[in-house]
């Protein structure tokens, strides 16, 4: 099964006075959407744009598995674990919350900043775990990134116009759509867009221009 949805029918939230504009895949806070809470291991694909000099202050995460890719600008990240990063395009970074931490997202440059950010729940009880951080710079294209807390494993893709990009045959895939205009199945996907896939094989995206996408292996 193939569910498209469109990034026009995201959920607008954030605070536009404070400069945070966000585009929520998924139920989330005053949104509460009882058939789209969840979709696997994966609760929350979150579109944020962040206007210079605007961020989300210190606040605490538990039982979640928090992955960013940044798209354009910088982000700055500091965290109980005593991290302190600046997430550029191109890189990974991973929070995994654990028992429970807290952290601060800004934009300290003099430009918009705008990130993809996906929380997944973990597989073990999640008070056996520790927080951590990881930051991946300058991650390859189709390099593998294993979630392991999560059993999950993002493939971060950028193909040129006509290229084909396999999708793989996991029990549950997603898809979302950063840049770029992709066929998949007979159905178009432009950015903002995302695929839900169960049960699937032998799938091929074909790109029509240059693109950016990130694709979620689910169990």
């Amino acid at each position: 099964m193939i569910d498209v949805r469109r990034g026009a029918d995201r959920y607008a939230g954030g605070d536009r006075a404070a400069g945070i504009a966000t585009r929520h895949a998924f139920s989330f806070g005053e949104h509460y959407d009882p058939d789209n809470l969840r979709f696997g291991p994966l609760l929350a694909c979150n579109e944020e744009r962040l206007a210079a000099g605007a961020g989300f202050d210190e606040h605490p995460h538990s039982h979640t598995e928090i992955v960013t890719w940044v798209v354009e600008g910088e982000l700055t990240h500091r965290d109980s674990t005593g991290a302190v990063s600046l997430v550029r395009p191109g890189d990974v970074q991973h929070f995994g919350a654990g028992s429970g931490a807290r952290h601060v997202e800004r934009n300290d440059g003099p430009v918009p900043l705008r990130f993809v950010q996906t929380w997944l729940a973990p597989l073990t009880a999640p008070d056996s775990l520790a927080p951590s951080y990881a930051l991946v710079k300058g991650i390859a294209d189709s390099t593998p990134y294993a979630v392991p807390a999560a059993g999950v494993v993002m493939h971060v893709r950028r193909p040129g116009a006509g290229e084909r990009v396999a999708v793989p045959a996991a029990p549950r895939v997603y898809v979302h759509v950063v840049r770029g205009d992709l066929r998949l199945d007979g159905e178009e996907l432009g950015p903002g867009d995302s695929a839900r896939i169960t049960g699937e094989k032998d799938l091929e995206l074909v790109a029509g221009s240059p693109g950016e996408l990130l694709i979620w292996e689910l169990p």
